[in-house]
């Protein structure tokens, strides 16, 4: 595959993990001429096959959602780079003159505590890196790559949770909406109304549930949803996370919105608010109902911190020298 095939149909992460492929091989043909690391030019050389393998090859109709549930491509890709990158680690005559750039690298992944963190911070070479040195920079990339490489499967896990749980918010709107036409008096969407004792007005502006009404409900709570959904657009950074989630984000406060619009105003109806809100006509029903969309936010904003915490996770890991 050329790259001009790659670069019409790659996704974000393709692009990033050709153009790092690309840098490693520069990286590795510099090393052509040291006989002495033979196997970690050839270890290096056959990782960097399977990940071309992968770029160059392309996913059948019938097995992509498979491969984009599990990530297989994905995390393959990524591990099979790091691996090539790591043995080009090795094999690098000028290891000492990288060691802070590997220590930046490995600050990125591995806590402060992690003793082989410690171990390469501690390292104050003087002309060359002994046996017992090397093996210490090796296994402490080697152990950043990997924390990296296991945030892929967790963002990719979280990812999935996240539309499963929009598939049931799919299924139990749907199924209230359906309630709501076939037996409207089963989930009426009425209030008392605060000027006339005894007298309903429910969302569609009769005194009466009617077969759309819990429909309207919903529309009214997405559409609260929706004004926390673009501050979340707003706000949120870019990532270079091969892994999108700020989509599903977006959906599950969409859905959840009309959800608790439903049973927001069930609530009203019941009474609970009773001396706390007054309602006197359809409007404010229909207010009301964008209000309870828009505070699924109170509960949604725990998701949000977690996205973005897993996100600033998960974002690839820097070459040796890139800040």
């Amino acid at each position: 595959m050329t790259e001009r095939d790659l670069s019409a149909r790659a996704s974000d992460w393709e692009l990033i993990v050709e153009a790092r492929t690309r840098r490693a091989r520069s990286d590795l043909a510099a090393l052509a001429g040291r006989d002495e690391c033979h196997h970690e030019r050839a270890a290096a050389d056959k990782a960097l096959t399977v990940v071309d393998t992968i770029l160059a090859k392309s996913v059948p109709l019938s097995r992509r959602p498979q491969a984009w549930w599990t990530g297989s491509r994905v995390e393959r890709a990524w591990r099979a780079l790091h691996e090539a990158e790591i043995y080009i680690t090795v094999a690098d005559p000028e290891l000492i003159a990288r060691l802070p750039a590997l220590r930046a690298r490995v600050a990125i992944a591995l806590p402060k505590t992690d003793p082989r963190r410690r171990a390469l911070e501690a390292l104050k070479p003087a002309t060359e890196l002994t046996p017992a040195e090397r093996a210490i920079v090796i296994d402490t990339v080697r152990a950043a790559f990997d924390a990296s490489d296991d945030e892929h499967t967790a963002a990719r896990a979280f990812r999935n949770k996240l539309v499963i749980a929009g598939l049931v918010l799919i299924a139990l709107n749907t199924l209230f909406g359906v309630i709501g036409a076939v037996r409207p008096d089963f989930l009426p969407m009425c209030v008392a109304r605060a000027d006339a004792a005894g007298r309903l007005i429910c969302v569609g502006g009769r005194a009466t549930s009617g077969p759309a009404d819990v429909w309207l409900t919903q529309v009214m709570g997405a559409g609260g949803a929706l004004v926390s959904t673009v501050v979340l657009l707003l706000l949120r950074r870019p990532s270079l996370s091969p892994y999108v989630l700020i989509g599903f984000q977006a959906l599950i406060k969409v859905l959840l919105g009309a959800l608790l619009a439903v049973i927001g105003v069930l609530a009203l109806g019941a009474g609970l608010g009773d001396g706390l809100i007054g309602l006197r006509n359809q409007a404010a029903v229909l207010v009301a109902a964008v209000v309870f969309g828009y505070a699924q936010q109170l509960g949604t904003r725990l998701l949000d911190n977690y996205a973005d915490k897993l996100l600033n996770e998960v974002r690839p890991l820097p070459r040796s020298g890139e800040s």
